[in-house]
């Protein structure tokens, strides 16, 4: 098992979350939109509950060079996946606003974040590390759908709005 490797992932997961983290929270300071900061408030949470989780992952690595045995499947999906993009929500942001441009920025690095963990543990013989990044990519899936969602409705939105079907 290469240990550098792992331990080098784990750094860059925690990181990763960390900066995902300090994104949301900042989104959720400057909107103006109450929902949108519900979303972006629940989803900075979530990658706290991330980091933490990466954090004794990587201290018991470090340690023992085993991975804990947690409970992955507690929290599966968190509760961001759960949430319901209703009119007002959809009403609060335009397409060319700033929650708009930050949901943008959100689904480029909650895919990368999907593609780092699901590349992982494709690699990894060890049965704890590949539930670990599993986990990890599905909640992070999670994410991605809801802004995915929001920015498909910000973009039929747009599209309605200034005319741009071709019908």
């Amino acid at each position: 098992m290469d240990t550098t490797k792992t331990t080098d992932i784990l750094k860059m997961a925690i990181l990763m979350e960390k900066r995902g983290k300090a994104f949301y929270e900042a989104i959720a300071e400057q909107t103006n939109s109450e929902d949108v900061k519900k979303i972006f408030s629940i989803m900075a949470s979530e990658e706290q509950t991330h980091i933490e989780l990466l954090s004794r992952q990587y201290l018991s690595y470090q340690k023992t060079h085993e991975f804990v045995k947690d409970d992955f499947d507690s929290n599966a999906n968190g509760s961001i996946s759960n949430l319901i993009l209703n009119e007002d929500i959809k009403k609060q942001i335009t397409a060319a606003s700033y929650e708009a441009a930050a949901i943008s920025a959100a689904i480029d690095m909650e895919t990368k974040a999907i593609e780092v963990y699901s590349q992982r543990a494709a690699e990894t013989s060890d049965p704890n590390e590949k539930k670990l990044f599993l986990w990890l990519a599905d909640w992070e899936k999670g994410h991605h759908k809801i802004l995915n969602d929001l920015n498909e409705e910000l973009k039929e939105s747009i599209w309605f709005d200034n005319k741009f079907w071709p019908f």
